[in-house]
């Protein structure tokens, strides 16, 4: 078995560097025509009887498992063979239901081997949402866990072109089904993995906006590559060391996968696959703890959920953590303060990027401070810029509010289109820019900050206010745990932000404490952004991957027609679906 070349481009990490601008220079793609993210993930660090470890894995009760490279190589093959056997080809779509479990990693790579595509669900969606997506992509086969498999089999008959269900897990396969271990049995673990383009499919994950269907965004084996620059500067921080371990708490059906999951396996180092169903932030701190968990990317709601921990650095050994990345939401000044101060000498990074285009902005503190309230600078390879909100031109001057953008052409990390919706890819590339958006700036140091959704804007009396910076607010106050905001209705302005409030412990809701909160607001923000109406609340709805549901607290104040299930349910999980931020 040969191994593929190393691609020196993304070992940058090796080398020496005065400032960033110094690195961004230096730095240039190498993409190969030829490329699987297979071989690089897996079968370039397999090598029988090597215990170099791949994953390890734990789950609700306690139950843990290691799995090698070499071990993956094996499943994964095996896998493959079994996929050929059931007519699976280059192209085909295969959808994988299934949480963070080895055999997770072990479809997508798998799935890779035979040339088809890989398509990530989450485990928390409802029947209608399963159907339209793999319906959508006509897929062929199917990988599912036990926690998927009702929401599966209700929609099974509607999916015509589905020729082969594998289950993972504790699932009594039916009539048409067949368990993992059983078609994995008994074959010879020697597949040779399909040669493909960098260009060919690699994954589809589907990603939904304020209106219309969820879209199914393509992805070449390219993107992967376009992954690592970000990968070495946000999370590594320059740095690849002996003892790295990764995780992070998200669900793995999300984009966020490939920051941290894969990238390790890229380089020959370990993740942890924690499948604990809902997020336990007390779990977390065991998972640092348990396993010298070094680098993990926890997106803001889930460190905020952390922090209302009980002395955690007293119960828990966290000093192996290094890098603390995060995104898919802002991060609040405190929350940032407070992981400095939990875990002692450790680079917390916000970082930006969504499905389309990932990676795209972070920070890295061993070359550039970190800045309260910016998401960081462009990182190596990428460029990005603001762009008139209309227009899509880059005339925006620096400071500004404007699009965020990046350049299509070649910049490995970009969606090739969005699956049979060539109108909504026309609207999303424009003017040679992925359109991301996104409001934001970047002032004179070139860092970037976030507005708000370019979609989901309080338009009122005239003042355009971005719900984010409320929450980002609220949360500063000792008394507010979490927040949510979102525009209601109002006479006079046509509209108002609202604030949805959950305290910290010890805290009790009051008229005094409402009115405190928002002159709290008021003092920090533009006068017309505070929150004109408070409600407290137990607990925030929350999509699949913890970032706050505003869509189901508009339902609360104006009851919307039955859903389709084709947005994910309530999760303590981090992270988000649609990717932003």
């Amino acid at each position: 078995m040969s191994k593929p070349p190393r691609l020196d481009a993304y070992h940058f990490y090796e080398e020496t560097f005065d400032d960033y601008e110094q690195l961004r220079e230096a730095f240039e793609w190498e993409v190969p025509e030829r490329f699987n993210v297979a071989d690089y993930v897996c079968d370039r660090w397999a090598a029988p009887g090597e215990e170099r470890i791949a994953l390890y894995a734990e789950d609700a009760t306690g139950a843990t498992r290691t799995i090698t490279f070499d071990a993956l190589r094996s499943t994964t093959d095996r896998l493959a063979g079994y996929l050929d056997e059931q007519g699976v080809e280059r192209g085909d779509r295969v959808g994988i239901v299934s949480p963070q479990r080895p055999e997770t990693v072990i479809a997508h790579i798998a799935i890779w081997k035979v040339g088809a595509v890989s398509v990530p669900l989450s485990t928390k969606f409802g029947p209608d949402a399963i159907r339209y997506r793999l319906r959508d992509c006509e897929a062929v086969a199917c990988l599912v866990d036990e926690a998927g498999i009702d929401a599966f089999r209700d929609v099974r008959d509607d999916l015509e072109r589905m020729t082969a269900v594998v289950t993972i897990g504790d699932v009594d396969p039916a009539a048409d089904e067949l368990s993992l271990e059983t078609a994995i049995d008994g074959r010879v673990d020697d597949h040779d993995t399909v040669p493909t383009r960098a260009e060919d499919d690699a994954v589809i994950i589907y990603t939904s906006g304020t209106t219309g269907d969820p879209k199914g965004v393509r992805h070449a084996h390219r993107f992967f590559l376009g992954h690592l620059p970000l990968f070495v500067t946000d999370m590594l921080n320059l740095s690849l060391r002996d003892d790295d371990v990764f995780w992070m708490p998200s669900e793995w059906a999300w984009i966020a996968t490939f920051d941290i999951i894969f990238p390790p396996l890229f380089y020959g180092k370990p993740a942890v696959a924690y499948n604990g169903g809902r997020f336990d932030p007390a779990k977390a701190f065991e998972l640092v703890d348990r396993y010298d968990i070094t680098v993990s990317f926890v997106p803001p709601t889930a460190l905020r959920m952390m922090k209302e921990v009980d002395a955690p650095a007293d119960r828990f050994d966290l000093s192996s953590m290094r890098t603390i990345a995060s995104g898919g939401e802002a991060l609040d000044v405190s929350t940032y303060e407070w992981a400095r101060e939990t875990f002692g000498d450790v680079a917390v990074h916000e970082g930006y990027g969504q499905t389309e285009a990932n990676m795209l902005v972070a920070n890295c503190t061993a070359l550039f401070e970190a800045r309260a309230g910016k998401m960081g600078r462009v990182g190596p390879g990428h460029e990005v810029v603001i762009v008139d909100a209309e227009t899509a031109e880059p005339t925006v001057p620096v400071g500004e509010v404007g699009e965020i953008a990046v350049r299509y052409e070649g910049d490995p990390v970009c969606f090739k289109e969005y699956w049979n919706k060539p109108e909504k890819t026309a609207e999303k590339v424009q003017n040679g820019y992925v359109l991301t958006e996104d409001l934001g700036f970047v002032d004179e140091d070139g860092y970037f900050e976030f507005v708000s959704r370019k979609d989901y804007v309080i338009i009122s009396a005239g003042y355009r206010i971005g719900p984010d910076e409320i929450e980002e607010s609220l949360v500063e106050h000792a008394a507010v745990a979490d927040a949510g905001v979102i525009g209601i209705p109002d006479v006079e302005r046509g509209e108002v932000p609202k604030a949805f409030v959950k305290l910290s412990a010890g805290h009790e809701p009051s008229d005094d404490l409402a009115t405190s909160l928002k002159a709290f607001v008021k003092e920090r923000l533009a006068k017309y952004e505070y929150p004109r109406e408070i409600e407290f609340v137990d607990a925030l709805p929350t999509t699949s991957t913890g970032k706050v549901a505003r869509r189901e607290l508009e339902e609360r104040e104006a009851p919307a027609p039955e859903s389709t299930g084709e947005e994910p349910g309530v999760d303590d999980s981090a992270g988000d679906e649609e990717g932003a931020r």
